[in-house]
């Protein structure tokens, strides 16, 4: 009787599944299919769940990774009575909250947006290591791949680091149907091959017949009883199970079946049966949001501190005022300074090691547990990862990400270690703010701004030590500048950020001298940008001058520019940035070649006023 009831709603996930696609006429039916009988039996005898409260800390967590197969995670949802019929019928419908891949924007239940294959493994894995070293409730992290995205590194560099941390909270259920988008995968129904790969990252692997209910049942029921390492199911299954037209085909992959009538009749027409899922075990969060006084570290005027210093001591005091604030870091937390929260907060720490993906990953997984993550690495190695903080702003997460060793300023290193990309990468993120201290004081009191702000967060901080230009009290709004130069006498504006702040200051008192007053703007705020400021000195001055040590396209130039295309005249803008591809030299000999230090500033401002007056 359990074994027909769960073949009649893996049927009925089917034809659902069927059905949606028909009536948005694009989709995934296929995809979905294969999987029906591996989601049946969880949803009907092994995960915990109260839809009422997807809040509820004791929760288990489900991430669909294949998420084009976004029907049968829907189907599931009317299974369960968190949705009903005629929304499900509206699925890919301009409105419907029913998306051709699921996220967490529209749906409560959805942990995490998905469709870029390769990422649900790893950000389950965030997940899994929240509910064991963090949250400690019990939960357990379900992720459903398909076969296809076993060919991306992420899902390996996830496998490493969950066999390393023993996550036998953690089970992954592959669906192995052998058929990706253009035909045959790798290795086809090896699942052999697939278990040797996850044996070699210590997960015990178990390989079932994915359209036998009983066995992946017992599968399951194993993988729950499994201590000190995570588990893997390789199903074999069949892509289009059940309907002979399209069952096991090639080139029906993200496309309706031809004549769905005929297909719901084969699979044995609508059903309406529901499933009541088991409801998790009371639990209590044991962290908040807010703690205690936060007191920031306090630098002296006239002091040399690097940025990336004031970061990682900022980070720790942030960490003793609030209970949820965890870190997680690259394997260079001794150069981002996150070793500073690693010592003080060893239990909210987290290496990642040189797994950029992962550790992004990650840190959306514990976002979505309620936990406030900054994620470190250089500047240069975010780019790594641009696939996943995309990803985690289409799914609303809030995040801080942390760049350091920016700009060319970094000196003997070379390119391969500079940021140079990265404003132009997070600006172009969706509700990002971006972030550019230029001192320890105005460092510390972003990172602590960080926490407040919604969506992707990022911060870029300097290897070299600068000096503190602003005390202790000053303080830094997102969406602000600071003016540190201005006079009536104005003829020109630079505009700097991080440590071209020093430059232009530096340029500025120069000039002064000749009588050639500058104003300088610090636009430590790159996204939002302060407009009204900037149109004030463009009013003023006439002229904009950017500087900044990144390249011309993306950053901080184009964020001023910017602020002015709303239909006004434009004033006349120029920009130094990096142009050239930087070797090896000293930080002063690499800002100058690159043309953005004080010397470079004086001889773009002469020229540029000089044209002004003929």
């Amino acid at each position: 009787m359990i074994t027909r009831h769960l073949i009649d709603l893996a049927q009925q996930l089917r034809v659902d599944s069927v059905r949606a696609a028909a009536v948005a006429d694009s989709g995934h039916p296929t995809s979905s299919m294969s999987a029906a009988d591996l989601m049946a039996v969880l949803l009907a005898h092994h995960l915990r769940y109260d839809f009422e409260r997807p809040a509820h800390p004791a929760n288990d967590r489900f991430i669909l990774s294949k998420g084009h197969a976004s029907p049968l995670l829907y189907a599931a949802y009317r299974a369960a009575g968190a949705i009903n019929e005629t929304e499900l019928l509206t699925f890919r419908k301009l409105g419907s909250r029913l998306e051709g891949h699921p996220t967490p924007r529209r749906l409560p239940w959805v942990e995490t947006a998905t469709g870029s294959l390769g990422q649900g493994l790893p950000i389950g894995v965030g997940v899994a290591l929240a509910g064991q070293r963090l949250d400690r409730t019990g939960y357990r992290v379900w992720v459903l791949c398909g076969d296809s995205e076993l060919a991306e590194g992420s899902v390996w560099e996830a496998a490493e680091h969950a066999g390393y941390e023993h996550l036998d909270n953690l089970t992954a259920i592959v669906d192995v149907n052998r058929l990706g988008q253009r035909g045959p995968t790798r290795h086809g129904h090896d699942l052999d091959a697939y278990a040797r790969r996850f044996q070699a990252f210590d997960w015990h692997a178990i390989e079932v017949d994915g359209h036998d209910v009983d066995a992946i049942d017992r599968a399951y029921t194993e993988a729950e009883s499994t201590t000190g390492r995570p588990t893997v199911i390789l199903a074999r299954t069949l892509k289009g199970k059940g309907v002979g037209a399209v069952q096991d085909r090639e080139g029906l992959h993200g496309k309706p079946l031809p004549d769905p009538a005929e297909a719901i009749a084969e699979l044995g027409g609508v059903r309406d049966l529901r499933v009541e899922v088991q409801p998790p075990p009371a639990a209590r969060m044991l962290h908040t949001g807010q703690g205690g006084h936060l007191e920031l570290p306090r630098y002296e005027i006239g002091d040399m501190v690097a940025t990336r210093d004031a970061y990682g001591q900022a980070l720790a005091a942030l960490g003793s005022a609030r209970g949820d604030i965890v870190a997680l870091d690259g394997e260079v937390g001794d150069s981002t300074r996150t070793d500073y929260f690693a010592k003080e907060h060893p239990d909210r720490y987290f290496e990642c090691y040189i797994a950029e993906q992962l550790m992004v990953a990650a840190a959306v997984g514990m976002a979505t547990r309620g936990w406030m993550p900054y994620a470190s690495t250089f500047a240069a190695f975010l780019t790594r990862a641009h696939d996943f903080i995309r990803m985690a702003s289409i799914s609303g997460s809030g995040i801080n990400l942390v760049g350091s060793h920016a700009g060319c300023a970094i000196g003997q290193d070379g390119p391969s270690q500079m940021g140079l990309e990265d404003l132009a990468m997070f600006r172009s993120v969706y509700d990002s703010t971006v972030l550019y201290p230029c001192d320890a004081n105005q460092t510390a009191k972003l990172v602590a701004a960080m926490a407040g702000q919604e969506g992707i967060r990022y911060l870029r901080t300097s290897r070299g030590k600068t000096p503190v230009i602003y005390g202790p009290t000053e303080e830094f709004p997102v969406g602000g500048s600071k003016v540190l130069r201005a006079s009536f006498k104005d003829r020109l504006t630079v505009v700097a950020a991080g440590i071209t702040v020093h430059e232009a200051l530096a340029a500025a008192d120069a000039l002064a001298g000749e009588g050639l007053h500058l104003r300088v703007i610090d636009l430590y705020s790159v996204k939002p940008v302060d407009r009204g400021t900037l149109h004030e000195a463009a009013n003023r001055t006439g002229c904009l001058l950017t500087v900044e040590d990144h390249r011309e396209e993306g950053g901080l130039g184009d964020a001023v520019l910017d602020a002015f295309l709303d239909g006004r005249p434009l004033p006349r803008l120029a920009r130094l940035a990096v142009r050239t591809m930087p070797g090896s030299a000293t930080p002063a000999q690499q800002v100058h070649a690159a043309g953005i230090d004080a010397e470079s500033i004086t001889a773009a401002a002469r020229l540029l006023v000089e044209h002004a007056l003929v």
